[in-house]
């Protein structure tokens, strides 16, 4: 989609080296429209520099909340009868191949009932999704390749199941840059480091350094780390009749929002003085460039720099969710999930294009032992990911913000052999990659439905099967983008986020 012109670096790189004894390389990050516009890479109000659009463009920004480590759909958002009709016998046709070694069928423990005036069955662990139910999109027939964490995860946060591809979020803001200048086009919000692959969920790959996401660690930063009020959820205070009660609180009384986001702030330099030092650099680079023309990599790291610089004075205020109201506090309730998602909702209200919100470090989803883990998972998921979907309505971005919500792959609905709870009771499922549910939703999509089926145990696609590269086709398709021409060249072809497949879910789409 765009094309890279790429000059020689050495008499670039030279030639700011000279500059302040190498300082010239470290802060030349003032110059942004003629060499952004030169590079190729994209305009300060966020647009493509090269064609229009290739559809209308029905939302502006997505909020992708990630459950990792698989969330079971057949205890969450697919129920399936037969499971209870044949508890405890032999799943038709045979032993199935997933990751570990698995026995006979397993009713889920978990009660279904129906929301919303769709009638849609969700089980008692998403009461507060249920209140929200005819807003929501169901796809219950993904699928996608490898049944263990890493290339699962790989696949569905950028399309490979190998690292080194860039991310939905590194292709979404290389398409259509950012909204707001003074913050990253991409934010990925978890307390700690998500699932054992880490930073390759969300790179740039061979795409442009700047396109790939900040990770801002969501936890309250003190010297402690997380206090037990902050895992509970709030602390216990007396009221004025002396009775104790739980205080709800979404940050703790230390919380710094300086310190989520320590590395942009210069202790050495005022803004003032930062700001003569990249004018200076700019009139320099300026001059050279008309002699050499823009490198891309360079300005890669200059335009981070450059963001960096404005974080400054925007970051802090977007990242205080101390700001909102107790009411908004107690819509999304306590913990680092609530505190992700009221944090992504407020990033995209300020013109940040995708924000991904994981659960927590680890594999926390993964319920090898015991399914009723997902009890504590879906308390500390439920309300907060019901909260963003009533908040961007009250904020007036329902209609033009999408929200993916999934897992990298589901659960089985067979036991785990060897996996057991607490007295060897088995009731744990192992990975299920060949049938699974994510949900959509927002004004682009058609709430209160359901897209495709899984068998009747729920293992595998049977009716209309989605694959990963149709999320991921589906999603570009309403931010306006053909996946088919969102191309980069690179090691002799052209390489895109849905690699040589997908389809748009066009039944789907309002």
């Amino acid at each position: 989609m765009f094309e890279h012109k790429a000059p020689n670096p050495l008499t670039r790189r030279e030639a700011l080296c000279r500059v302040g004894n190498g300082f010239g390389m470290m802060a030349f990050a003032g110059m942004l429209n003629q060499t952004l516009l030169r590079a190729g890479i994209s305009t300060p109000d966020g647009g493509v520099l090269t064609g229009k659009l290739d559809y209308p463009q029905r939302v502006k920004r997505v909020i992708f909340l990630f459950m990792n480590g698989g969330c079971s759909s057949v205890d969450s958002f697919d129920p399936k009868p037969a499971l209870e009709k044949y508890d405890g016998q032999p799943l038709p046709g045979g032993d199935i191949k997933t990751e570990r070694r698995t026995g006979e069928l397993m009713k889920s423990p978990f009660k279904f009932q129906k929301y919303g005036q769709c009638g849609m069955e969700l089980s008692e662990l998403w009461p507060h999704l249920g209140e929200v139910a005819d807003d929501i999109c169901w796809i219950r027939s993904v699928y996608t390749e490898i049944p263990n964490h890493e290339p699962s995860c790989l696949m569905l946060n950028t399309g490979a199941n190998q690292a080194g591809r860039p991310s939905m979020g590194a292709w979404i803001t290389y398409g259509l840059g950012t909204e707001n200048q003074s913050l990253p086009g991409y934010v990925v919000l978890c307390p700690d480091i998500p699932t054992t692959v880490g930073p390759p969920l969300w790179s740039n790959g061979f795409l442009p350094a700047i396109y790939q996401g900040t990770y801002i660690s969501n936890k309250v930063q003190n010297a402690q780390g997380d206090s037990a009020e902050d895992a509970a959820g709030g602390r216990m205070e007396k009221d004025k009749d002396g009775k104790e009660k739980l205080k709800k609180v979404a940050i703790e009384r230390g919380f710094d929002p300086k310190k989520l986001i320590n590395y942009v702030n210069n202790p050495k330099f005022t803004l003032s003085e930062q700001k003569r030092e990249l004018d200076l650099l700019q009139k320099l680079d300026n001059m050279h460039m008309e002699e050499t023309g823009a490198d891309p990599q360079v300005e890669a790291v200059i335009k981070s720099m450059e963001v960096a610089y404005r974080m400054q004075t925007e970051a802090p205020e977007v990242f205080d969710v101390r700001k909102e109201s107790q009411a908004t506090l107690d819509l999304y309730g306590q913990g680092p999930v609530a505190r992700g998602a009221l944090t992504a909702v407020r990033l995209a209200e300020k013109g940040v294009r995708m924000v991904q919100v994981y659960y927590s470090k680890g594999d926390p989803w993964d319920a090898h032992a015991d399914i009723q883990a997902h009890k504590v998972n879906a308390k500390n998921s439920d309300q907060a990911f019901a909260a963003v979907i009533k908040d961007l309505k009250q904020r007036g971005l329902w209609k033009d913000t999408l929200v993916v919500c999934g897992s990298e792959f589901g659960r089985t609905p067979v036991r785990e052999v060897g996996g057991g709870g607490g007295g060897g009771v088995k009731r744990g499922r192992d990975h299920n990659p060949f049938g699974f549910t994510m949900w959509l939703a927002g004004g682009a999509v058609k709430g209160g439905t359901i897209y495709g089926a899984t068998d009747d145990f729920g293992f595998k696609a049977v009716e209309k099967p989605v694959h990963v590269h149709d999320i991921h086709a589906t999603v570009l398709y309403l931010l306006g983008i053909d996946h088919k021409k969102l191309t980069y060249r690179y090691s002799g072809r052209d390489f895109r986020l849905t690699d040589v497949a997908g389809n748009v879910l066009h039944d789907v789409v309002a």
